[in-house]
């Protein structure tokens, strides 16, 4: 798998984790689901924010951008695909 690709798959994992997560909180807030998917958007988000910065190749903005949270790894995909 390609750097891009992976940036791509972990941006779209990352949303996901951040979706269900607050969508636990607005409804019943299983302290269960929370604890498990809590961790995995941490370490999802690191790995995001390790990959943008390997992608980066000199560029600021790419790497700025995955500290976005949610949407950071898209946000920095879409910036890294840029000549």
């Amino acid at each position: 798998m390609t750097g891009g690709a992976a940036l791509r798959v972990l941006g779209a994992v990352e949303l996901v984790t951040v979706l269900v997560l607050l969508g636990n909180l607005a409804t019943v807030h299983h302290p269960g689901l929370a604890s498990a998917v809590g961790p995995l958007h941490g370490m999802v988000y690191l790995a995001v924010l390790v990959t943008a910065a390997s992608l980066a190749r000199g560029r600021h903005r790419v790497w700025l951008l995955a500290l976005v949270p949610a949407v950071g790894g898209l946000l920095a995909d879409r910036a890294s695909r840029r000549p």
